[in-house]
């Protein structure tokens, strides 16, 4: 594995220790506020659940680098997962994490593909080098 791929693992699996927690403790209204109108669950437990399973992806992208793959994408799914709230976020006007402008929140969302790529790269499923070859 490169070292590179190494660091974009390590740096992830950290980020996402790190959200799953200001999920579960100081940033959990504002989380709160960001879960749509329309989704069906109450917003507390679906903060609550998400930042569970933030840190366990996050955790095992950690400790787990025989399953690099595996949790890779899973990361890229649960990035594609959350995708429409974060579109609900921009349709709703939802001011939360220094996104209070329209633009702020478009902005955003191109961002949510930067995850889903970092993650399965993270994972190992896209190729690097000169010429192209899978790196184990």
């Amino acid at each position: 594995m490169s070292i590179l791929r190494t660091i974009a693992r390590v740096v992830l699996g950290a980020a996402m220790v790190g959200a799953g927690t200001a999920h579960l403790t100081v940033q959990r209204e504002e989380f709160q506020a960001q879960v749509p109108q329309w989704f069906p669950l109450p917003e507390d437990l679906t903060v609550l659940g998400s930042g569970v399973l933030e840190i366990t992806l996050g955790a095992a992208f950690l400790a787990l680098p025989g399953h690099q793959r595996t949790i890779g994408l899973l990361l890229a799914a649960f990035f594609v997962a959350i995708f429409p709230g974060n579109v609900g976020q921009y349709v709703e006007g939802v001011d939360a994490f220094g996104l209070d402008t329209d633009g702020k929140r478009l902005a955003r969302l191109f961002f949510q593909p930067v995850l889903v790529l970092w993650a399965l790269y993270g994972g190992g499923w896209l190729r690097s080098g000169r010429r192209g070859r899978r790196e184990a």
